[in-house]
C-alpha cells in the first residue's frame, strides 16, 4: 500500500531542495558513466527500500541504454556474470557506503574501487553514491511513492 505523501519538501523548503539538485548537477556532470550511475542509484534505492526512486532510475537506465536482463539481475548482481568488474567494483562500494553503519567501508572493497576508478573518479563516486542516499532518505521520510499509473518508457 503506498503512502500518502506528508509533506512537499520542494515547496516547504526550496533553498533545500536546490541544494539536492547541485549535488545531482554534480553527479551527472563528473564524467562517470550514466549507466554505471543508473545501476548505482538502483542498488542503493534497492537496499534502502526506496519504491520513488526505484521507479526513477529503473526508468532512467532504461533510458540510458541499461538492458531488462541487468536491471533484473541487480539485487544479485555477484552471482550474475552481465557486469564488468569496474560495476561489480561500484556497486559493492555502494553497498557498503549505504550500509555504512554495519561494518564501514572495508579496505579491500575500497582497494578493487581504485583499480577500476582514478582517485577523482572514486570521489565522484562517493558523491553520486552519498546523494542517492540522501533523495532515497527525503523521500522515505516524506512519503514519496512510486507513481502507479505512469506507464514504462
Amino acid at each position: 500500500m503506498a503512502m500518502k505523501p506528508r509533506m512537499e519538501y520542494r515547496k516547504a523548503n526550496p533553498q533545500a531542495f536546490q541544494t539536492m539538485l547541485q549535488m545531482e548537477k554534480f553527479v551527472r556532470s563528473s564524467g562517470l558513466d550514466h549507466k554505471l550511475l543508473e545501476l548505482v542509484k538502483t542498488r542503493a534505492s534497492q537496499l534502502n527500500g526506496c519504491a520513488y526512486c526505484l521507479d526513477m532510475h529503473t526508468r532512467e537506465a532504461r533510458e540510458n541504454g541499461e538492458t531488462e536482463q541487468r536491471l533484473y539481475l541487480l539485487n544479485a548482481w555477484r552471482e550474475a556474470d552481465v557486469y564488468t568488474e569496474a560495476e561489480r567494483a561500484a556497486l559493492a562500494l555502494t553497498e557498503v557506503v549505504t550500509l555504512i553503519a554495519k561494518e564501514g567501508v572495508p579496505e579491500a572493497v575500497f582497494q578493487n574501487v581504485q583499480k577500476h576508478f582514478s582517485e577523482e573518479e572514486t570521489v565522484s563516486l562517493l558523491m553520486a553514491i552519498n546523494t542517492i542516499n540522501s533523495w532515497n532518505r527525503l523521500a522515505i521520510a516524506t512519503g514519496m511513492s512510486a507513481p502507479a499509473d505512469l506507464p514504462v518508457r
